[in-house]
This record gives C-alpha cells, structure tokens and sequence, in this order.
C-alpha cells in the first residue's frame, strides 16, 4: 500500500502556513493588544481567534467542536465565550488597524497615486429571524423580499482600488424606535466601556453613524479620493456634510418629490431637471447631464454638482440617474468610478453564502455578534489578499471552496488511515498471521474499494 501521510500532511501544511503568514505579517496578535484584547490568565486572546478563525475552513460548527472534548491546543468552552462576549474589547478599532496596515503596506506601494481609490457604504440585512432574546434585536426591512424581520441593518465601510474590496468598519444597527426593537440594551454593561458605545450607537440614525465611520477611518489613514453610495444615502444635506471630509461623492439619485436641485435658478425634482435637457439622440449610453447647485456647506458656500443622466439598459425607455461633486470628471470616468460600488454588494453575497456571517452560531449578546461580523471580515480579507497576490483568476467563493476542500479531504484521508492500521493491529492480536500474509489481505482489501473511493483515497495495491 502507497503511504498518503507524507501528501496530506503537506497539504495542511501549505493551508496552515497561509493563515500563520497571513496573521504573522500582518502582527495580530500585536493589533489584539493594541484594541483593548487582554486575558491575565489562560490561553491567549490570540490563539482563540485563531481557532474561531479556523472553523469555517475545517467545516466545523463551534457548538460541536467545543462540546467534542477537549484536544491540545483547543480552548475550553467557557474561554471562548468570554472572549466572543467581552464588552472591553475594541473589535472597531482592531479592523480599523488591520485594514489600514495593509493598505498602507501592502496595497499602496504597488498602487500608482493617479488611480481612484474609493470609500464603498452601503447596508445589509443580518437576519437574526428566528431568534427572541438577542441584545437589541429589532423589527428591520428586507428590502429583497419587501417585508419586515427580526435582524439588524449591518452598515459597513469599505475602501476599494478597484481590484481589492477591503471591509475597513461596520456598525450592527438596531433601530432608532423604542417601539421596533424587541429587546433592549443589557442593564449590566459599564457605560464607560466600548461595548455600551458600540450600543448607543446602534440606535442612531444611519445617516449619523456613517459619518462616525468616515471619521475614525480617516483618523486611523484610510484615504480615498471618492466616496460612493447608492440612492438610500443620496440626499443633498448628506453630500454636502461629506464634501466637509474632503471626500468627492459619486451616487446613485433616485426620484423624489420633496427633493430639489438648484438648476439655472430654480428649485427642480430630478425628473423636472430631465425634461428641460436636451438628449442626445439614437442609442447613446449617456442620454444627458446638468451642472446643478445641491446645497450650502458648514461655511455657506454652494456645493456645485454635476448629474449624468445615463441609459437604463433594462428598460430602454427610462433612465439612471448619478451625480457626482467632482465636475473635472468625464462621462466615461463617472460611470467607471462609480461602478466600483459593486464590490460591496461581492462581499455581502461572499461573507453570507461562503463565511458564514449570522450563521455560524447564535450569541444573545450584542458583543458576541459584533466579534463574530468582525473574525467574518477577517476571512474575507485573508481571501482577497490571497486572490492579489497571487493572481488568481478564481472568484474568492472558489478560492474559499479550495481552502475547504483541502482540509476536508485530510481529515478524509486521516480517517481511512487510522481505519486501516486499527484493522491491521487487530488482525495481528487475534490471528497468527505474517507481515507478508497481513500486507497481501490489505491489498486485496483495497483492490475491492470502488474505483473513484480508491481515486480520491490515491491508493494502490
């Protein structure tokens, strides 16, 4: 029988020195210290990272792996839940530090300075649909099946050049009326910690809490030259208070009636603004744009901007509306930039259908679950970074399948193996059999298993 120990062993070799290359260039253990992560006694704060970090790659539900005993090297249950559930910890603060540190290091020296780097915000549904007695659990809108559920509303920033998606911060937002949130705030929680920041925050608006984001990625050296958005955010007192961050904004506008535009002096809805241009005529992409006025900054002075009325490919006969404050832009510019906010929507779909996000345990606590969104956004990270620097043409669920599979089949090929030699122990206790006898049973044995068992085991009589 051909020996597949030395072949799998390398296998998880080569995975595990991903991740340590990934945590060890990147200090974390360092950046955990520097976030408020402390543990006077017991195993490290790092090392139960790590092993969270793990699971989704092993395929391992923590529930499961924490109540299968207790293996060298693993942390106990109780450990594991009093670091997820930790309100001293500055999860906001350690992404802010490892996203920047990358950017700064590993991102920007290859990147030219004349390339358009952006700010991505936009929200997404955490569905906690099932659950009753989660920390600030709120009635939130599911603006894909149109209809309201138990969740949150994940509002997250993230920094894009355009081939890298980085998640720089996020806030898990309740809501801000009493009387749609389910559960309240842990009467427990030191309001002077970060936890009962993170809290209080929560029920803010969410047009006041990206401006919190925007501000402490700036204060942690995140740059970008543009801010995109989509129409949710597009109101000209928000465009206006981003322009004070010296960001330029480039956004989706939709049709509002209560909304106006300061066109050739006067007050115009967007759709007003549209009949009074002249549109180019036959099947032209960019069918017209206005130089319009949206607003006054902090100083008084008006916040000039242009709108680029392009061509709806799905409806021929309407259009798509975006706006940009930046008006040394081309057509072709705005449409480009602007299509970079796609990476966002990439990153929802990986992180809940490949990482697990709000699926890989259910935590009450509004910590835990800002610990587990946090260590999901990690992963991605190590992806993304795998997929650049390597070149890789394959799309990170594929590259995350990759990874799962490699250690998936290990514990496959460890299985059979250890299923072998327990065979081949008891067949020497119990029958007076020789070495030769014994090899030429296995080898049969093997010449029976099914030809693709025998394919994916590499194995041969």
């Amino acid at each position: 029988m051909q020996s597949i120990l030395p072949e799998q062993y390398e296998v998880e070799k080569q995975f595990n020195s991903r991740v340590n290359n990934f945590l060890s260039k990147y200090k974390i253990g360092k950046i955990l210290k520097n976030s408020n992560f402390c543990k006077q006694k017991g195993i490290s704060c790092f090392i139960i990272f790590k092993f969270i970090f793990l699971l989704v790659f092993t395929g391992k539900n923590l529930y499961r792996t924490l109540q299968s005993g207790v293996d060298r090297g693993k942390p106990e249950k109780d450990a594991v839940y009093r670091f997820l559930n930790s309100f001293r910890y500055n999860w906001r603060k350690f992404l802010l530090i490892l996203c920047s540190t990358i950017i700064k290091e590993t991102i920007g020296p290859l990147t030219s300075n004349s390339r358009k780097n952006v700010l991505i915000l936009d929200d997404s549904l955490y569905s906690r649909n099932r659950s009753k007695a989660v920390e600030l659990l709120a009635r939130v809108k599911d603006h894909v099946e149109n209809r309201y559920v138990r969740g949150f509303r994940m509002l997250t920033l993230g920094w894009s050049d355009g081939n890298t998606f980085l998640p720089v911060a996020f806030s898990l937002l309740s809501s801000k009326e009493e009387r749609n949130r389910l559960c309240g705030i842990d009467p427990r929680i030191d309001k002077r910690t970060t936890g009962y920041k993170r809290r209080m925050e929560s029920i803010k608006k969410s047009t006041e809490v990206m401006f919190d984001l925007l501000r402490q990625a700036q204060e942690h050296g995140v740059q970008a030259r543009y801010l995109l958005f989509d129409s949710w955010f597009a109101f000209p007192s928000i465009i206006c208070k981003v322009r004070e961050y010296r960001l330029h904004v480039i956004c989706m506008l939709k049709s509002m009636k209560k909304v106006h535009y300061i066109y050739k002096g006067e007050k115009l809805t967007l759709d007003a603004i549209y009949r009074e241009l002249l549109k180019k005529p036959g099947k032209a992409k960019v069918l017209a744009n206005a130089i319009v006025q949206i607003g006054k900054d902090s100083e008084g002075n008006p916040v000039p901007a242009r709108i680029l009325f392009v061509r709806d490919r799905n409806r021929s006969k309407k259009w798509l509306a975006l706006l940009t404050t930046d008006l040394e832009l081309t057509d072709e510019e705005i449409i480009r930039t602007y299509g970079k906010r796609w990476d966002i929507e990439v990153f929802f779909k990986t992180t809940k259908s490949f990482l697990n996000l709000a699926k890989e345990f259910q935590g009450r606590s509004y910590d835990s679950m800002v610990a587990h969104t946090t260590i999901v956004f990690c992963r991605y990270i190590m992806l993304a970074l795998e997929s650049r620097e390597g070149k890789d043409p394959r799309t990170l669920g594929r590259l995350f399948y990759l990874c799962c599979d490699e250690l998936q089949d290990i514990s496959f090929y460890e299985a059979f193996q250890l299923i072998l030699t327990m065979l081949k122990n008891t067949l020497r206790k119990y029958l007076a059999i020789t070495d030769s006898a014994l090899q030429e049973l296995i080898n049969n044995f093997i010449s029976c298993l099914p030809a693709f068992l025998k394919g994916r085991l590499q194995l041969s009589s």
